[in-house]
């Protein structure tokens, strides 16, 4: 993993401090060593150093007032930082009064949040590292990812199977209930696994909450926590104008990695074909247009198009300046066409673009189809988007 280099680039001048996000495993640690070698290290997953620095937050300042200018010159990384929110007060009179950089590393900031944490008062840049996107890898194959993810350490080992079944047991257990982001036990492990089996779905709370036995308010904040936890992300429907044939409160959920939502519906996909690989393949290219977004700081809009009479185009970015359909297929025939071009002809967007499992490019109509692989060439270009 060290040898693969991430597209993220923090690049901070003097003074400036960061907090990097990321859910677990993702490779924020490796990054921030590859990236800041000289940089101090405190990591409060050491239990020693996590019951120090809780009893005394203090004692950051005292050790680093103790440091030569050598060391301080570099930023000073704070990692799993969520777990004693306490020190951002630490950290910012040492920002203030010292002019010391700090990039403060964790898996979540809800904890922070609803500690009512000192987050800086905008002192610290945000910056979140995804799971390895196919920009970052040479040569990599469609069903790995799929059945493995991206996650770097599920997705490069070979026993990967028990690795992403710990990682959402354990994961869950520590992320969601240790940090005491809900007091239901019980009741959030029946949401998971229904938020599980509707993923990428109209999410329908009633259903669901019904499901869990506990009701439509609650089901909401789970689903809020974890997308505060940078588990997963809610897309939106597209509303530009008011149309009653449009649906326009039921939102999508998808989880951050494709690889996990297989895990926790026991799936694996065998061929390039099927509604499962189909679903899959979906989440994919949200997941890599989703980490183009971020990285490239262009902060366009993801959002869904569904009609009530069941016509969709998947994602639409930028507002309505990008229409994008993701089949599973390989030949897209005509009838396949009729949401894009539906939506085509209510908006005009710029482009219009069918990803698919198609070996070459065409364009039919004002629709460009497009193989799978070429379109993600086009999107870490910049030609899809900017």
């Amino acid at each position: 993993m060290e040898n693969i280099k991430r597209i993220l680039n923090i690049d901070l001048p003097p003074g400036r401090s960061a907090f990097l996000w990321g859910p677990r495993k993702t490779g924020k640690s490796t990054y921030l060593k590859a990236r800041f070698p000289g940089s101090l290290v405190y990591n409060f997953l050491q239990t020693d150093l996590f019951l120090e620095f809780s009893k005394k937050p203090a004692l950051l300042r005292e050790r680093l007032l103790a440091k030569g200018a050598d060391v301080l010159n570099y930023p000073v990384i704070l990692d799993e930082v969520q777990k004693i929110p306490q020190l951002l007060d630490e950290v910012h009179w040492l920002i203030e009064n010292k002019g010391l950089s700090f990039i403060l590393c964790g898996s979540s900031a809800r904890k922070l949040k609803r500690g009512k944490a000192n987050l800086l008062g905008g002192r610290a840049w945000r910056y979140e590292l995804f799971p390895f996107v196919t920009f970052e890898l040479e040569n990599w194959d469609l069903l790995r990812v799929l059945n493995r993810g991206m996650i770097p350490d599920h997705y490069l080992k070979e026993n990967y199977k028990k690795s992403l079944r710990a990682y959402t047991q354990d994961y869950l257990k520590e992320e969601v209930f240790d940090e005491g982001l809900t007091r239901n036990i019980p009741a959030f492990s029946r949401f998971f696994d229904a938020m599980a089996y509707s993923h990428g779905e109209l999410t329908n709370y009633s259903n669901i909450a019904r499901d869990c036995g506990v009701d439509s308010k609650t089901v909401k904040e789970y689903y809020q926590i974890l997308v505060d936890t940078l588990l997963g992300t809610m897309i939106e429907p597209f509303k530009r104008r008011q149309n009653r044939q449009v649906i326009s409160k039921a939102a999508k959920f998808y989880l951050f990695d494709v690889g996990v939502a297989g895990a926790i519906t026991k799936r694996h996909i065998e061929e390039e074909k099927g509604e499962l690989f189909g679903k899959a393949f979906e989440h994919f290219i949200l997941m890599e247009i989703a980490a183009y977004n971020s990285y490239n700081e262009i902060d366009y809009k993801i959002n869904f198009w569904r009609t009530k009479s069941g016509l969709e185009v998947d994602f639409v970015l930028g507002g309505g300046d990008v229409a994008i359909e993701v089949k599973g297929a390989t030949l897209i025939e005509k009838r396949d066409l009729q949401p894009m071009n539906a939506f085509i002809e209510e908006y005009s967007p710029r482009k219009a673009l069918v990803v698919c499992n198609e070996r070459e490019e065409r364009v039919h109509g004002r629709i460009r189809i497009m193989p799978y692989r070429n379109f993600l060439r086009d999107l870490w270009e910049g030609k899809v988007i900017r």
